[in-house]
């Protein structure tokens, strides 16, 4: 007996010839060919439950109760001895199996492994068949099924991995976290690994022999019309006719309007059922997404056409492999002028609307689902580690903090395309150079208020003459302040400041609303000093705009980018230096080590604040970018990275942080010292932080910020002109009073929590974690995002 196994792919019509095969299973069986009903009655889901890794939770083994081990171990038990049964019965010379998730979701040996092994005993001549389209039309099928599904991030995500030689491997890198009781699930929210057809095949014949794989096309019109059961027929090797199938109809595909306002929303709930205990089952997701739906065009597979050249040349040596392949099924579409961006969800759609009209819903479900899978979930959480993978290329200090899902994600950087790395950009940045000269004073136009900078302090005294030094030295002509709630000194140094005309310092303790950030950026759009402002900027205390061209200064930086209406100032990270105590010395001096250029993952590496010019193109600033474009300015605004280079179509409308494709640091970055020392980090920890409230600072933030592979020296060149600027402003001697008193503050604070065991533990566990940038990486990837 042969046994044909039909593994998809996703989007390919699976559910259709299913369809068919179980209108034809008694003509099937009086000709030798067995479509049993034990493993599923169309779709053989059974058989992929059975075979998944125990620690590998998808959405129909938590939707159907095969949460723990024990359970889904009865149900592999009960599927062979149903298989074995019906085939014993019927003693056919073919077995049927169709279960379209095993191509899109068996990434693991392990699992084809276990397929193996209860498929054996019936039989050793077993074939894999798979359905396969262009890739661009596959994955545009597929996203949008993702999306309905509860998958958060938009295809930036893939086209950041377009042109990639190992496309298999750096998707499955940022599809590692499994949390069900969270809506997190690796076919949801993993890209498509499997559109590397050459490496699927090879996936599946490393453990069912060389030779067991057929890819045939997809093709709808053959699939959906009459002629099904003859694709059926060649599919199978049957030689006797099946007749006509009843013709159907694919699914319309939804609005890329309506994906846009899914996508938003699952980002909503997930970030909800991450902080809180609530469980959303998919029924009821889905529906909501039904509901927010709207008329549209779909998403047009020659958007994707950036994507679909990664593989037009494997696909090419596909066709010579695969005789049923067509140069057509291969031939991507026409380019789409601009490519692909997320498309305007319309009618002033906001998904935390949507979401706090579902929240009662939400609840009423979670109450539900408690009852029947609270048990395993608890069960499951407590056993959720997966075993760790050879530990090869671990450092020591590694080996002895990293979780075993951290290794596992070591192991998988190493050969893939996010593996971090210096080799990036012209600049030698470990070379000292001279020092850049004093800039002159700026005349401003008469009612201009020139380069503005709006932040937000709590508690940042010992920081803030520095930062304000430094940034006028490049060419900041006003600054407009917001505090809330210090307990330092800060406040009376903004107002020693402002009482100076240096800066605008306005008392934001009464903010409302999601942050005090947020709020007081709204504010700040009424003040004038914003609205007169040449250009804009929003970042922090901690944030220091490095200009790495020309003399070192805002002019020289804008004159290297005439046109440029907003710059994406990326981060580079810079962690403690091995300084652990509070120290009055310059941070842009005390801390010189970093993330390397090269560091795609994690997300927070490449985040991105921005400097726009002032001309009306948005209405709304965030904490990393203006938001709401106007419709009247969709064609005027141009953004560069910090490179210089045009990066307008990936971000216009969203986004806060570069991508592969849009990276650049040569004329400007922004250095982030977020940790300072070590007794800084616990006074932050201790603090919180402005944007999110009620989130706190621990080791997990330690392990993403304290980056320290790179060196980087080039903001050094300032000293001489920051120091100028700094001694100049002491010398007034209530700003140098209250200065010193919120130095006092500080290492007051940082003794106070030296001496309480939850801050001093804390303390010694940062300064244990010594890892390289590879290292780092794989652990900040394994930890739960916190932005």
């Amino acid at each position: 007996m042969r046994i044909y196994l039909h593994i998809g792919l996703a989007a390919m019509g699976a559910a259709r010839l299913q369809d068919v095969l179980a209108d034809k299973r008694e003509q099937l069986a009086q000709k030798g060919y067995l479509f049993p009903r034990a493993a599923g009655g169309k779709n053989h889901t059974r058989l992929f439950m059975a075979v998944t890794d125990p620690d590998h939770i998808d959405t129909l083994r938590f939707n159907r109760g095969y949460i723990t081990p024990e359970k889904q171990q009865a149900l592999y038990d009960q599927l062979a001895a149903g298989l074995a049964r019906d085939v014993a019965a019927a003693d056919p010379k073919a077995l049927i199996l169709s279960a379209s998730q095993l191509g899109p979701s068996l990434a693991r040996r392990s699992e084809l492994e276990r397929l193996h092994a209860l498929l054996s005993p019936l039989s050793d001549d077993i074939r894999i068949i798979a359905h396969v389209d262009e890739q661009g039309r596959a994955l545009a099928r597929h996203y949008a099924q993702q999306v309905l599904e509860g998958r958060r991030a938009s295809l930036d995500l893939e086209f950041e991995m377009a042109g990639s030689k190992d496309w298999w491997d750096d998707a499955l890198l940022d599809g590692h976290v499994i949390e069900p009781d969270k809506g997190q699930f690796l076919e949801v929210q993993c890209p498509a690994f499997w559109l590397d057809y050459q490496r699927l095949v090879s996936h599946w014949e490393s453990v069912f022999g060389n030779g067991s794989v057929t890819l045939r096309p997809y093709d709808e019109a053959r699939f959906y019309g009459a002629e099904a059961t003859e694709e059926l027929r060649e599919m199978f090797g049957i030689e006797e006719t099946l007749g006509k199938a009843q013709p159907g109809s694919p699914d319309a595909q939804p609005s890329a309007a309506s994906l846009a306002r899914s996508r938003q929303l699952n980002d909503l709930i997930l970030r909800l059922l991450a902080r809180t205990d609530r469980v959303l089952p998919r029924q009821l997701w889905r529906k909501f997404h039904g509901e927010i739906a709207i008329d549209g065009d779909p998403i047009h597979p020659g958007e994707l056409a950036e994507i679909s050249k990664t593989f037009e040349a494997q696909n090419k040596a596909l066709l010579k492999a695969h005789p049923a392949l067509t140069p057509e099924s291969l031939k991507r579409d026409r380019a789409r002028p601009g490519g692909w961006s997320e498309a305007d969800p319309g009618n002033g759609y906001r998904a935390s609307q949507y979401l706090l009209a579902f929240r009662w819903r939400i609840d009423k479900a979670t109450r539900e689902e408690k009852k029947t899978k609270i048990a395993d979930l608890e069960q499951v959480n407590g056993n959720a580690a997966p075993p760790a993978e050879p530990e090869d290329g671990l450092s020591q200090a590694a080996k002895a903090i990293m979780p075993p899902l951290a290794v596992q994600n070591f192991h998988k950087l190493k050969d893939s395309s996010f593996r971090p790395h210096n080799k990036l950009g012209r600049l030698n940045e470990e070379q000292p150079l001279p020092p850049y000269a004093p800039m002159p004073p700026r005349d401003l136009p008469k009612g201009s208020t020139g380069n503005v900078i709006v932040g937000c302090m709590k508690n940042e005294a010992p920081y803030i003459v520095e930062w304000v030094a430094y940034h006028r030295a490049i060419g900041i002509d006003n600054f407009l302040i917001y505090t809330n709630d210090c307990s330092d000194s800060t406040a009376e140094i903004l107002d020693r400041l402002d009482a100076m005309g240096i800066v605008h310092h306005r008392n934001n303790d009464n903010w409302k609303g999601n942050s005090p950030q947020q709020h007081a950026l709204d504010q700040a759009l009424k003040e004038d000093v914003i609205q007169n402002a040449e250009w804009i900027i929003h970042i922090d205390v901690d944030e220091f705009i490095n200009i790495r061209c020309g003399n070192g200064t805002l002019d020289d930086f804008l004159a290297a980018v005439p046109d440029a209406t907003n710059v994406a100032m990326t981060w580079r990270l810079f962690g403690h230096n091995g300084v652990r105590d509070l120290s009055d010395d310059l941070v842009i001096a005390q801390f010189d080590t970093c993330a390397p250029k090269y560091c795609p993952k994690p997300h927070t590496v490449w985040g991105f604040k921005t400097m726009f010019r002032n001309i009306g193109a948005y209405s709304k600033i965030s904490c990393h970018r203006p938001n709401k474009l106007s419709d009247d300015f969709a064609a005027k605004v141009k953004w560069v990275n910090g490179s210089g280079q045009d990066m307008t179509r990936e971000v216009a409308k969203n986004g806060w942080r570069n991508s592969k494709k849009s990276i650049g640091y040569d004329l400007l970055q922004l250095n982030h010292y977020a940790l300072r020392s070590a007794e800084s980090f616990l006074i932050k920890r201790q603090r919180g932080r402005a944007l999110h409230v009620d989130r706190s600072i621990g080791l997990n933030y330690w392990i993403r910020m304290d980056w320290g592979d790179a060196r980087d020296v080039t903001i050094q060149r300032n000293i001489p002109r920051l120091r100028a600027e700094y001694d100049r402003l002491m010398q007034d001697k209530t700003l140098a009073k209250w200065h010193a008193k919120g130095l006092e503050w500080h290492r007051a604070k940082a003794q106070e929590l030296h001496a309480m065991p939850e801050f001093e533990e804390l303390y010694q566990q940062a300064l244990q974690v010594r890892l390289n940038g590879m290292e780092r990486v794989a652990y900040a990837l394994a930890l739960d995002m916190e932005s």
